[in-house]
């Protein structure tokens, strides 16, 4: 099989996406990649990262991809989580360690955290076309939403709210422990509280 086969072979089984690192991992030089741009087969969507041509782009892989440390946070996590009123628009909530920098952040909603809570509910979901990406847990974005309240909806921090104390699967345990670690913890028990039925 021809090097290009193996690419789109690849791309077929991983959602019409490729990244150069990937390519690397599978011993084919990147000049194969080249050669796939020239016959119009694939599309750069963003530094290292290729989709076959005509498909859909995968905005929320595209737009985190090579930014490495940022996580996808607040309103735009719940809305992967079923939690949100409405898709983000342009413009992504994503939290990144205190001393973090990278000129693609500029175009989002960037929350600024120190390093002892920028780890803590990190964990992998599929975005709405199936790609994973890093994003904040339940728990996590809902004591963020209240700890940034003052830049978010306050329509859409209420809908939030009511709709985690509905689900089974919330974790009120880890919600306060999250929130203790965060300083926040009275803030969050005072939204519960009004909230909760």
């Amino acid at each position: 099989m021809k090097k290009t086969e193996l690419i789109l072979k690849e791309m077929n089984k991983n959602n019409g996406i490729i990244t150069s690192a990937r390519v690397k991992e599978l011993g084919i030089d990147k000049k194969f990649l080249t050669i796939l741009l020239e016959q119009e087969s694939i599309e750069r969507v963003n530094r290292g990262l290729y989709q076959l041509k005509d498909t859909l782009t995968d905005e929320y892989y595209a737009k985190l991809y090579g930014m490495k440390n940022a996580i996808y946070s607040h309103m735009t996590a719940l809305y992967f989580h079923g939690l949100s009123i409405k898709a983000p628009n342009n413009k992504l909530d994503i939290t990144v360690p205190n001393n973090y920098f990278n000129y693609k952040i500029k175009r989002h909603n960037v929350f600024y955290v120190d390093k002892d809570i920028y780890e803590l509910g990190i964990t992998e979901i599929k975005t709405p076309m199936g790609n994973k990406v890093k994003a904040y847990d339940i728990e996590r974005c809902i004591c963020d939403i209240i700890r940034s309240k003052n830049r978010m909806d306050s329509e859409h921090v209420k809908y939030s709210i009511r709709e985690y104390l509905k689900r089974k699967d919330k974790n009120l345990i880890k919600l306060s422990n999250y929130a203790d670690k965060m300083g926040i913890k009275d803030d969050v028990m005072n939204y519960l509280e009004v909230f909760y039925e």
